[in-house]
């Protein structure tokens, strides 16, 4: 009846301020976010300097 629980796909990988601004990284693209808190909450992909999102180095290796 009750499902096996599955991993997480998001990390958390830098916390800043409290947790008002955190990057966590998608473990399935290893694209990272930027989650900022506050009085308007949200969840972004960071972008390199060709406008492409930002993959964390510790995910690119197993990609």
């Amino acid at each position: 009846m009750w499902k096996e629980k599955k991993e997480d796909r998001f990390e958390k990988t830098y916390s800043q301020g409290w947790g008002a601004m955190e990057i966590w990284v998608d473990k399935e693209t290893g694209i990272e976010y930027l989650h900022c808190m506050g009085t308007t909450a949200g969840f972004m992909p960071l972008l390199d300097v060709d406008g492409k999102p930002k993959i964390d180095p510790n995910y690119r290796k197993t990609l």
